[in-house]
């Protein structure tokens, strides 16, 4: 027998002999206690004296996380949602029989107590329990304090424990919450609504991405849960709501790596009577906002790189891109051969029938995208690359379009909506034609959007940003996977 298992059958036979005991092992009906944050926040600056005059019984539910026995006393430390605080546990003060009890609690089990506030010889503040007793009892072992959970893939199938022992990582979900909420707030306050739109969806439709297939047996029909919400999104610009935004989840059959996972959150918004360079200012601004709040300011560090989100951000054309940073001669760019050449030499896969549009962009994720550290937007792409995107005015081999990479990673995407319905129509078919045989996206046209679009949808921008991504950027995590609170991973073996 391990010692894991030792300990787990340990654990059992106390609490069976605390059930004998009479002492519930999963009481219901707890009081909600006062938090551990709130103490230290008021508490932390009296001094013993000070402490004295303080008449107040606190009462309290957490963890405990460490356990120090003097037999007729111990010392532990409680932690709630908020934080820790000792606890000193003695026999006269709480009574014998309750002591008798405590005695068969372990490191890890869930307690609530009461008491006064006090300092120790050492200065710590410190909870004289008067009354003590079980919440949950926890018959399995929490990892050893100061080793914790070294295995990342442990830590992130047990993100429970993970959580419990970490507060780095439940700092990491709390700031995800906050920029949540400051994207939320930021767009409705400027008139935007939020919507929910589809999740399974009978047209593979808004992106280029394999999607995951299911099957609905009421109805005998094949759904595909969305790579994107954009196609609904816009029916409603139709339908007119002139502002909208869906902050969910999205999904793709596709790879996974430090920044991509099958399923991930994002966020996607559409303005009327905009365009992509209004949506640049926002994307600014939005950000801007979340790095004052989250961050005390535009400059912070990420992964070793010091950023500076102050506006305005670099702005570089594709071609330019690839010209200065990717280091391709500018009449390469249009021999077909040399790129294909490049991309091989690069062990990337081609096919060689691709549209040149699709080559520079494969060239760019190579060359050019982990050299972009500060905030960047990369505009003009071909419009073969984009097909739900405006042709420019100036030039219609090009997009109305922009990528924003930071830290070397892509963050959003956006582009001057394209709103005529027979160009549409001929993007679509081009795009379908393009895939071949593909089982997995079957060859479908999406009438339903064009029949939208042929009522008239007004000049409109549009924009998704990766919220996984964006998370990653201000709490400084390496993988995508520190940001989800349950990535996917393989079964256990």
């Amino acid at each position: 027998m391990d010692s894991e298992s030792l300990v787990i059958r340990q654990r059992r036979e106390k609490a069976e002999q605390l059930e004998r005991d009479n002492v519930p092992l999963y009481p219901n009906g707890i009081s909600r206690p006062e938090k551990i944050e709130m103490i230290h926040t008021i508490y932390d600056s009296y001094e013993e004296e000070a402490l004295k005059r303080v008449s107040h019984v606190f009462s309290l539910a957490g963890r405990i996380m460490t356990m120090r026995r003097f037999g007729k006393a111990a010392f532990l430390h409680l932690q709630d949602s908020t934080g820790q605080l000792q606890v000193y546990v003695q026999r006269e003060q709480v009574g014998a029989d309750a002591y008798i009890i405590f005695k068969k609690f372990d490191i890890g089990d869930l307690i609530k107590v009461t008491g006064r506030l006090f300092r120790t010889k050492t200065g710590e503040l410190t909870l004289l329990a008067d009354t003590i007793g079980l919440v949950a009892k926890s018959l399995r072992p929490l990892p050893e304090k100061y080793h914790g959970i070294r295995d990342k893939e442990i830590r992130y199938r047990q993100r429970y424990v993970d959580l419990i022992m970490n507060k780095e990582v439940r700092e990491v979900f709390r700031d995800r919450s906050r920029i949540i909420q400051i994207l939320r707030r930021y767009l409705s306050s400027r008139d935007f609504i939020e919507v929910e739109t589809p999740m399974m969806q009978p047209i593979v439709g808004g992106a280029t991405a394999r999607p995951f297939k299911t099957h609905h047996n009421a109805l005998d029909m094949d759904l595909y849960l969305r790579i994107a919400p954009e196609l609904y999104l816009k029916r409603l610009l139709v339908g007119g709501y002139e502002r909208v935004f869906e902050l969910n989840r999205n999904f793709r059959n596709e790879g996974i790596s430090v920044q991509h996972n099958p399923e991930f959150t994002m966020l996607e918004f559409y303005e009327a009577y905009a365009t992509y360079k209004d949506l640049m200012s926002r994307t600014e601004e939005m950000f801007s906002m979340i790095a004052d709040e989250i961050k005390g300011g535009p400059v912070f560090s990420y992964q070793g790189h010091v950023l500076n989100l102050s506006p305005p951000w670099y702005r570089m054309t594709l071609e330019e891109a690839l010209v200065e940073i990717g280091h391709i001669p500018e009449a390469e760019l249009s021999d077909r051969e040399c790129l294909i050449d490049r991309l091989r030499a690069l062990d990337a896969p081609v096919r060689g029938n691709e549209k040149i549009g699709k080559f520079w962009t494969r060239l760019f994720d190579l060359l050019v995208e982990p050299k972009l550290i500060q905030p960047t937007f990369i505009t003009r792409y071909p419009t073969d690359v984009s097909p739900l995107a405006r042709k420019s005015q100036e030039d219609s081999r090009f997009t109305d379009r922009f990528e924003l990479f930071i830290a070397g990673h892509e963050i959003a995407n956006a582009f001057s909506e394209l709103n005529d319905p027979r160009e549409q129509r001929r993007r679509f078919e081009e795009q379908i034609a393009s895939r071949g045989d593909d089982e997995e996206i079957p060859p479908v046209l999406d009438k339903d959007y064009i029949r939208a679009l042929e009522l008239g949808m007004p000049p409109a921008a549009g924009e998704g940003i990766g919220i996984d991504r964006l998370v990653m950027l201000f709490t400084d995590a390496p993988s995508i996977r520190d940001v989800i609170l349950f990535p996917q991973l393989r079964p256990e073996s």
